[in-house]
């Protein structure tokens, strides 16, 4: 029942983040908050008293489905002529992330219970780092700012890129130009805040 608060709540979080920090900000309220929900599940496997465990869990389960909402806040910005496709891999990544789980931590007696919500705990926590290699060119990284290339820098060039010569002789790629225009304010509230020159505007937006 904590998904129906908590992945909203993610979601919530990431678009605030990126209301005044743009993309940067979701991947940084991802990272965030999935390494919080690992380093509960570390304090749920050494606890040592019931309201301790209680209490780790409740804060693990809702670090893990924010972090799910803070996810999908960001997988549609990753292509918008694939989003089926990168929607469904990346739901599928955590249905197999949990069955690896429950394969390396719960199916032998190598780990206790205990040792191995521990693991899984620091599993989380490392799995979660490369957030930090996410890079968009129009927008930048956690760490590193976007690209300065004034064409492959923008937000059509990016979604554009996705269609061929043939493709857009067809205007196939009209609603990629359409998205990228709404997309800008992923820069950030600098960008956002900055008029959009004329022709750089799609007829149909």
């Amino acid at each position: 029942m904590a998904n129906f608060f908590a992945r909203p709540a993610g979601g919530y979080a990431s678009d605030f983040a990126a209301k005044y920090f743009g993309m940067r900000g979701r991947l940084w309220t991802l990272w965030i908050i999935q390494t919080a929900g690992g380093l509960f599940c570390v304090w749920l496997g050494r606890a040592n008293t019931l309201v301790t465990a209680v209490v780790a869990m409740v804060l693990f389960s809702m670090g893990a489905q924010a972090a799910c909402g803070a996810t999908f806040a960001i997988v549609p910005f990753v292509s918008r002529r694939a989003l089926g496709i990168i929607s469904g891999l990346t739901g599928a990544g955590g249905n197999f992330g949990s069955g690896l789980t429950q394969l390396l931590f719960f199916s032998t007696s190598h780990f206790t219970t205990e040792q191995g919500l521990t693991w899984m705990g620091v599993m989380i926590v490392a799995c979660t780092l490369p957030v930090t290699l996410v890079h968009f060119p129009q927008w930048g990284s956690m760490f590193l700012p976007p690209s300065t290339d004034p064409v492959k820098g923008t937000e059509a060039h990016y979604y554009g890129s996705e269609w061929n010569e043939q493709e857009k002789q067809k205007n196939m790629h009209q609603g990629s130009l359409r998205f990228a225009e709404n997309a800008k304010s992923e820069g950030g509230r600098r960008v956002r805040s900055a008029a959009t020159p004329p022709e750089n505007t799609p007829n149909n937006v």
